[in-house]
């Protein structure tokens, strides 16, 4: 369990911050990088959630998803590198994933088939989610480039995608129950 005491330490004043290993580094850094995008993600998953009180299940979902963003983003605030002996890291596993999958299942299997490309938006909760999806595929992106340069966990990557995926299912499931997704209509406004 963390405990926090003091909120503010200075440390950071000088751009740096320390990562799980003890190790400074720029605030700029991919790394700090990927798991920053990955807390804005968390936010936004948040802010989904204040406008789901229509879908517990999906509220359960996201409930389950803020914990594991956090396990991802310990996951990749410690390298691989620099672990002192005996200490374990805190990574992302495949039955995260997997959990993952089974959930996107089960939302998808009472949508009707996907005939077009659909825009953000439809209800509240739809929009939100389609954001934190968003934010999602951008945290992949920066996680796929840590990865060219530096070790990242391979599952981190993985769960990362399928949240993508999990959230655009769930923006359609909370659509068809109440509000209708926005469907794109190419060339629609030539």
């Amino acid at each position: 369990m963390v405990a926090l005491t003091r909120i503010y330490t200075r440390t950071g004043d000088d751009g740096t911050t320390s990562l799980v290993t003890g190790e400074r580094r720029a605030k700029s850094d991919l790394r700090v990088d990927s798991y920053g995008t990955i807390d804005e993600t968390n936010a936004q998953v948040g802010a989904a959630r204040l406008h789901l009180a229509d879908h517990p299940v999906v509220d359960a979902m996201l409930a389950r998803i803020q914990n594991d963003l956090f396990d991802l983003g310990a996951d990749l605030s410690t390298p691989e590198t620099g672990l002192k002996p005996g200490r374990e890291a805190l990574r992302i596993i495949d039955a995260q994933t997997d959990r993952l999958e089974a959930e996107i299942d089960q939302l998808n299997a009472e949508l009707s088939p996907l005939r077009s490309f659909v825009l953000p938006g439809g209800s509240a909760a739809a929009a939100h989610l389609h954001i934190a999806r968003t934010v999602t595929r951008r945290a992949e992106r920066v996680m796929v480039e840590l990865a060219s340069r530096e070790a990242v966990n391979p599952a981190a990557i993985r769960y990362v995608n399928r949240l993508s995926d999990f959230l655009f299912v769930a923006a359609r499931y909370v659509n068809d129950r109440g509000a209708t997704d926005v469907l794109w209509v190419p060339g629609q406004n030539r």
